[in-house]
């Protein structure tokens, strides 16, 4: 490569940000951020996503505090099925190992 080459511009496909790479040194010798766009167009419609943002976390929780409620149930009848399970096939003793079968 020549030693006076000149710089030049990469985009970065992650963040889109635009890195000037020396290729002598081979450095980054200048970085340019993105524009970040802007996420709401006015405060009210900011104010209006987050009493959404608002309601669906409360129905989000009183869900979970729904689930929580029922869990002790949920687990006793797991529990009650293992049990029948493990009465109707008894345990017929020490298992087989692969080191037993040689």
């Amino acid at each position: 490569m020549a030693k006076n080459a000149p710089a030049f511009e990469v985009t970065c496909p992650c963040c889109s940000a635009v890195l000037k790479v020396d290729p002598a040194d081979k450095a980054v010798i200048a970085h340019t951020a993105a524009v970040k766009p802007k996420t709401f167009a006015d405060m009210e419609e900011a104010a209006r996503a987050m009493r959404e943002q608002d309601v669906r976390r409360e129905s989000i929780f009183r869900q979970s505090v729904e689930n929580q409620k029922h869990a002790g149930d949920l687990l006793e009848k797991k529990f009650q099925e293992a049990v029948k399970k493990a009465k109707e096939s008894p345990d017929t003793g020490k298992p087989i190992r692969d080191i037993d079968l040689d």
